[in-house]
């Protein structure tokens, strides 16, 4: 796993609590719309931004696909290792911020952004960065909580200024041909019953 030095922050921290516990904290498969959303691309160069704990970045691995994983958990980044060790896939897993991390400009097949809550100033940066790393003919995935999700959704960050719209997203994507950019819904288990979560969904793609 290549670590690039750092400082540690208190949000660094309290996610490495979070995936110091005994079980995971998202759980072993990806994510619904990243599957739907990618599945049917060919596999080439991708870049995981805020992997967490690996599970997108590791099924894509698991199709063929070269993966670069980036998050700022050395605690999620080690559980991602040992996980992709069971499942006999290679990953390349970088400990960097993401505000500091820059994806090799125009060489991405695909660049993955999934549930990275930063304030919407730095999110923005964080996006114009991915949008930048997409090569021709490669597509970009963006999904987190929309802002509605805080009066109409399920859990998520409760703090307006981190969440996603779709026109917030798109308005960074600067050289990118928006493909979908919408709400999508999400059903959630809860103790009480199923509850429907509110998601930003961006796809866009770089001109060949």
């Amino acid at each position: 796993m290549a670590v690039r030095g750092m400082v540690e922050t208190t949000e660094q921290a309290v996610w490495d609590q979070r995936y110091s516990g005994p079980d995971l904290v998202w759980g072993a498969g990806p994510n619904r719309f990243v599957t739907e959303e990618v599945a049917a691309l060919p596999a080439g160069r991708a870049v995981d931004l805020g992997t967490g704990e690996g599970r997108n970045a590791i099924w894509l691995a698991e199709r063929g696909w070269q993966v670069t994983a980036v998050d700022f958990s050395a605690a999620g980044l080690a559980r991602a290792a040992r996980l992709a060790a069971e499942r006999a896939v290679s990953v390349d897993w970088v400990q960097a911020d993401l505000l500091d991390y820059q994806p090799a400009p125009g060489r991405c097949d695909l660049v993955l952004i999934a549930y990275i809550h930063l304030p919407a100033a730095s999110l923005a940066r964080v996006f114009r960065a991915a949008a930048a790393a997409v090569a021709p003919g490669g597509t970009l995935l963006v999904v987190g909580h929309d802002r509605d999700n805080i009066t109409r959704g399920h859990g998520g960050p409760q703090d307006p200024d981190r969440l996603y719209t779709p026109a917030a997203v798109t308005a960074e994507l600067d050289g990118l041909a928006v493909r979908r950019a919408e709400q999508v819904m999400r059903p959630v288990r809860t103790p009480e019953g199923e509850r429907t979560a509110i998601d930003t969904l961006v796809r866009a793609e770089r001109p060949a």
